[in-house]
């Protein structure tokens, strides 16, 4: 699974599930008629966030809090070295 050789737990999975689905959703949404509505996408991630435990890591409850869901996504995948600085100093 991503993250290298850490095993993704289900909220994790949960959340990379639902990043993969907005990215989709967005990247159809030129061609799409009628427009898909994104809010129950952001919702499901918001109370997915909301369920990270305390030990999760640091940068991916950053990244959620932020609502920096590329990162996130990145993030899940394996691929955190991809995500540049941001405005707020983390990468």
């Amino acid at each position: 699974m991503p993250r290298g050789k850490h095993l993704m737990s289900e909220l994790e999975k949960a959340i990379l599930e639902s990043l993969v689905e907005l990215d989709g959703t967005v990247k159809g949404m030129a061609a799409a008629n009628p427009k898909p509505s994104l809010r129950p996408l952001f919702a499901r991630l918001e109370d997915l966030e909301r369920q990270l435990p305390a030990g999760a890591d640091p940068m991916l409850r950053h990244y959620m809090q932020k609502k920096s869901y590329q990162k996130a996504m990145l993030f899940l995948q394996g691929h955190d070295a991809e995500n540049a600085a941001g405005s707020c100093g983390h990468v």
